[in-house]
């Protein structure tokens, strides 16, 4: 028996946006280095360090303007869960065993190189995957590539975010005020109460009140942005695929384009302006950056290829019949794309230590541009359709 399933226009949209988005996020960053790296550079740092209203404006672009992209990543997370490639246990364990060991490998390879030393914080760096890049390299390839490739990437990309966010929760948290945090959580209960007791479908009060616990949650010490993911799940979803009138459906749509066209490159721009020195290329071969750089380019693809390869031969799951193990080794490859979430991570792990920022972001940046290249020409060359496929808008899934 076989299941047919279509893609759905959210998740089109969500492609089409991201080859767009992955060329202004790279264009952001080489407007940021050049500037970081000529007599600006001076005048061009300090900008993103003058105070506005107590914060840096860094700060306000990192904690509040990725409280938005978080919030997106919670919404495309719920809609995942509820009809999306996660709403089935069985089709969900091939992304999220797979989205396990794109996080553990790379950490494991990050720890072994930096365990007892003062860079070890930074084990967290080459566990995410940058979804509006990677995505935009597999856009590139257009039809040459299966439709269940796309899906399968996106729904590891997202359980990835998920892990990294949880990281993020329990390791990167300094300084915790109870009692902020309490204040944060119950404002979540309220949201929650609001939604399946109270059933408001409007998307205003949930907005102020994510607002609210937003500063609850940042004057708390556990990073703000948290705020944006609870917030996604305590706005009304409908399980009816592309329901328009749900208040969930309704934000994601509004917050694509101002995401990818306006938040991800102004964080690129505060958060890339690498001042590359005389000794870049041994800071490169450093322990931390060594981690980061054979985390990304080898720990990603590896632990996603060998996690996804043992959960198969288990019989827990199995691979579309669209796809070939080639197309995971080339998801892996993808997954090495760090960038956003491994820059913010590197932000939260090295805080007042800016030699070790810089030069986790240069790894960042080489190890990203090698496996988004890598990853690219192996799918180019190996990742064409199964000759059997007939469709590549349709997903095809033998049924359990």
């Amino acid at each position: 028996m076989r299941i047919e399933r279509r893609l759905s226009r959210t998740f089109k949209a969500f492609i089409h946006s991201s080859k767009a988005g992955g060329i202004m996020l790279i264009a952001c960053t080489l407007v940021s280095l050049a500037l970081a790296n000529s007599t600006l550079g001076p005048a061009w740092l300090g900008f993103w360090h003058q105070h506005v209203a107590g914060l840096s404006i860094e700060h306000w672009v990192n904690d509040a303007l990725m409280a938005i992209f978080f919030l997106l990543i919670g919404l495309e997370l719920e809609r995942e869960l509820y009809n999306g490639e996660l709403s089935d246990l069985r089709n969900a364990m091939l992304p999220i065993l797979a989205a396990a060991g794109g996080i553990a490998v790379p950490a494991l390879i990050h720890f072994v190189l930096n365990g007892g030393t003062p860079t070890q914080a930074g084990v967290g760096i080459p566990m995410a995957t940058d979804i509006a890049f990677a995505l935009g390299v597999l856009a590139l390839l257009g039809s040459r590539v299966p439709a269940s490739l796309k899906i399968f990437l996106t729904a590891l990309a997202v359980m990835d975010d998920l892990g990294a966010i949880v990281v993020i929760a329990l390791f990167y948290t300094t300084d915790l005020s109870f009692l902020y945090l309490l204040g944060a959580l119950a404002v979540f209960a309220g949201l929650l109460a609001m939604n399946r007791v109270l059933r408001v479908m409007a998307l205003l009060p949930y907005l102020a009140g994510g607002a609210l616990m937003w500063f609850l949650m940042l004057k708390s010490g556990v990073h703000a942005t948290i705020a944006g993911v609870l917030l996604a799940f305590a706005i009304p979803y409908s399980a009816k695929e592309d329901d328009a009138d749900s208040p969930s459906h309704r934000l994601e749509h509004v917050l694509h384009k101002p995401v990818t066209f306006l938040i991800l490159p102004v964080f690129a721009l505060a958060n890339t302006g690498i001042v590359i020195g005389a000794g870049w290329a041994s800071e490169l071969l450093s322990p931390n950056s060594l981690g980061i750089i054979l985390g990304l380019v080898a720990g990603k693809p590896v632990g996603i290829f060998l996690f996804s390869f043992a959960a198969v031969a288990l019989g827990l799951c199995r691979l579309p019949l669209d796809l070939a193990w080639r197309h995971v080794l080339g998801a892996g490859l993808l997954g090495g794309i760090g960038f956003t979430m491994s820059i913010f991570i590197t932000n939260l792990a090295f805080t007042g230590a800016p030699d070790a920022i810089n030069g986790s972001k240069m790894a960042i940046l080489a190890a990203s541009t090698v496996a988004g290249v890598a990853g690219f020409t192996w799918l180019k060359l190996w990742g064409g359709p199964l000759a059997s496929d007939r469709d590549t808008d349709t997903l095809d899934f033998e049924a359990p």
